[in-house]
């Protein structure tokens, strides 16, 4: 690629989900993020909307998350009839943080999937979130 070249901005992720609302504040509360402005929970008796994004704190990309009828949850990592397609990896500094984000994603709603905090290399935790897409968290 030459200098002058320029690709697009990666700009966010989008999870579907059947409830965005319930994927929106999972991932708000875990990140600690935002909603974009407009995008806040309703008020009471209100319609939700079927489209909401989180933004990051310090820049860069976002998650988006879009209503749809039905979503079949991701078998990986074990093998099965419904692979990854695409997981997000998340991060944090060290085994002693892993274990405080493990309990987090849990009392969020998140299901442990594979479980390697042991590895003397890279530790981490597979998790699948509400809707039952992967996600891991590891030590870099």
């Amino acid at each position: 690629m030459t200098e002058q070249e320029k690709g697009p901005v990666f700009r966010q992720v989008v999870l579907d989900c059947t409830d965005v609302r319930e994927l929106a504040e999972f991932y708000r509360r875990l990140l600690v993020w935002n909603y974009r402005p407009g995008d806040e929970p309703p008020r009471p008796g209100a319609e939700d909307k079927d489209w909401l994004v989180l933004r990051n704190p310090d820049g860069g990309a976002q998650i988006a998350f879009q209503q749809v009828d039905r979503l079949e949850e991701a078998s990986w990592p074990d093998p099965g009839p419904v692979p990854q397609q695409l997981h997000l990896d998340l991060t944090v500094d060290s085994v002693e943080e892993l274990d405080v984000q493990h309990r987090r994603v849990l009392e969020l709603g998140g299901r442990l999937r594979s479980d390697r905090s042991d590895d003397p290399e890279e530790p981490l935790r597979v998790y699948a979130d509400p809707a039952g897409h992967p996600f891991c968290v590891f030590v870099a």
